[in-house]
């Protein structure tokens, strides 16, 4: 058959690169159809590369911790004849040609984001740094190297800024700073891929957006009497548990409807709020953070709900979500709660516009309108908005709203199916 490219695939509507991780085959390996070739990194999803033909490889040439963009090749195989040997000459591959590793050939330079972000952060002139990568592409190791050898390129703008600001301004003498170092017997432990898509996100979400946060309290004395009357007979049944934090996300789905304001993102000019209400939930999973995602909420009965809430959470702690279980989530619901915790301040998945911690129910003396004492479950729901898009009237309004729906939950005001 000849010589076939792979390339990087699009794993998500919004992603146009990825990060090669590890390569699970090496030349010579022959593979089947649809074997996995490599893992890679994206900053939805952790996924692996299958391949399109039978054969052999020929040629792996993207490298384990560097980022591709979508479309370009990153390996070659040589495909099988019908009978199943391997052809002894290959037809040349269409369009362009492969180049060797040592083969020089102009590119127009591109710069994935995090070149970008480095280079922004510490004003490196990109047009004069030696790119190591694939093409004489600059990767992210590139600028970190420079950056810790304190040789950084610059503008001669940026220079004479510089002096400028030396000239204007008196300095104290500045302290000596050493990186941080392990002193004997601590353990040093590699951050992975994923950790640094995680540090990424949450830190791109602290930076930019301006969280506000609030809390209210519920009484949900009677949805923890109906669930714990109905539980045992529904797992039997349907094969599932039927948690508490289902009957949850059912009634932010609800109430989300009835407030769209926190179904939006910030564009920069413009806020946009969704139609649809598709629901991130956050699962952990040893030391990683997912947020799949549960499309159409607001449409589904709470058995459906508790359903992919258990389903996802499995995928997630086996390593078997796919880019479109990650996609699309317009709110986070986040079961904090299963901890233990009371009380804490999540983090906005961005770019959404909010993010609801659900919180331990805990049991509590309550003085009653009649006066009475009594113990009641009573759970903390925690709020964190972004005050660019909302503010505390229209979330209080909201949070008010979904407190009643769940002190109103009893056999006799709600339906599990």
């Amino acid at each position: 058959m000849g010589l076939e490219k792979i390339t990087m695939p699009k794993l998500g509507e919004s992603v146009t690169e990825g990060t090669i991780t590890k390569w699970l085959v090496a030349v010579g390996d022959h593979v089947n159809k649809y074997d996995p070739l490599a893992e890679v990194l994206t900053d939805k999803v952790t996924a692996e590369i299958p391949s399109s033909f039978t054969g052999v490889i020929k040629e792996v040439i993207a490298k384990e911790e560097e980022t591709y963009a979508v479309g370009e090749v990153i390996c070659v195989i040589e495909t099988e004849d019908q009978a199943g040997t391997v052809q002894e000459q290959a037809e040349p591959v269409e369009s362009t040609p492969i180049v060797e590793h040592n083969q020089e050939m102009p590119l127009k330079q591109r710069y994935s984001p995090a070149v970008l972000k480095l280079a922004q952060e510490h004003q490196i002139d990109l047009s004069q740094v030696k790119g190591t990568g694939r093409g004489g592409r600059i990767t992210r190791k590139d600028l970190q190297q420079l950056i810790a050898t304190a040789n950084i390129p610059k503008s001669d703008a940026t220079l004479v800024k510089e002096n400028n600001e030396k000239r204007e301004v008196v300095f104290a003498e500045p302290e000596s700073v050493s990186p941080l170092q392990s002193a004997a017997g601590d353990m040093e432990i590699p951050v992975t891929g994923i950790r640094k898509v995680i540090a990424a996100n949450l830190t791109k979400s602290k930076q930019e957006i301006p969280h506000a946060w609030m809390m209210v309290e519920a009484d949900v004395t009677d949805l923890v009497n109906y669930r714990n009357a109905i539980k045992k007979e529904f797992e039997a049944k349907e094969g599932f548990p039927l948690t508490y934090f289902a009957f949850f996300v059912k009634v932010v789905a609800q109430t989300l409807k009835e407030f769209p304001q926190l179904n939006a993102t910030w564009a920069g000019d413009k806020i946009i709020r969704k139609k649809d209400i598709h629901l991130s939930i956050a699962v952990a999973a040893d030391d990683a953070l997912f947020v799949p995602v549960i499309k159409h909420a607001d449409e589904k009965s709470i058995k459906r709900i508790a359903k992919e809430i258990y389903e996802l959470a499995n995928k997630a702690r086996t390593g078997t979500l796919t880019a479109d279980d990650l996609q699309g989530g317009t709110f986070t619901v986040n079961n904090t709660g299963a901890f233990g915790s009371i009380q804490s301040m999540g983090i906005i998945n961005y770019p959404q516009a909010a993010i609801l911690q659900v919180e331990s129910i805990v049991k509590k003396l309550v003085v009653m309108d009649n006066g009475m004492i009594a113990v009641r479950d009573r759970v903390n729901l925690c709020l964190s908005l972004d005050h660019r898009i909302l503010d505390g009237y229209i979330c209080g309004k909201f949070m008010k709203k979904v407190k009643e729906r769940l002190e109103a939950i009893d056999k006799d005001h709600i339906s599990i199916y």
